[in-house]
């Protein structure tokens, strides 16, 4: 359940998430979570989209932020998608930990019925393989 989107900085990869979260509002019966560093998206994100600004809780690591999104599915349980921008700017984590990061939310999806999509500014080849399987 998790979908990343992959490309270097300039490659449209917000514009086409922030088309996909406006559209998810509409096709989707629960909360739409929109994850980034910073607030410079809430003009362009539906109303009814809960923004979060990441840079808010320090988060550092790959695991605090499985921990910060485990804290956020425990007060709303209607989560169904979450959209992460531009996740090393939200993680200030070493990229070869990002294989394990992303099988443990694509878990957390599974067991919860919930979406993530998630852009990464890099090139596929910076990428650990392992996670080429969610590019899409």
């Amino acid at each position: 359940m998790v979908n990343l989107i992959v490309g270097r900085k300039g490659t449209g990869k917000t514009k086409l998430m922030l088309d996909s979260v406006n559209s998810a509002v509409n096709s989707e019966h629960g909360n739409i979570v929109f994850i980034n560093s910073g607030d410079r998206h809430v003009y362009q994100l539906n109303y009814a989209v809960r923004l979060i600004d990441a840079s808010e809780y320090a988060i550092k690591t790959y695991r605090e932020f499985i921990c910060f999104l485990n804290g956020a599915l425990s007060q709303n349980y209607d989560i169904t998608h979450i959209f992460i921008d531009s996740l090393l700017k939200v993680v200030d984590d070493n990229i070869e930990n990002l294989s394990g990061f992303i099988d443990e939310i694509d878990k957390i999806g599974n067991e919860k019925n919930i979406k993530f999509t998630i852009t990464i500014s890099a090139d596929k080849s910076e990428l650990p393989e392992n996670v080429y399987k969610y590019i899409g």
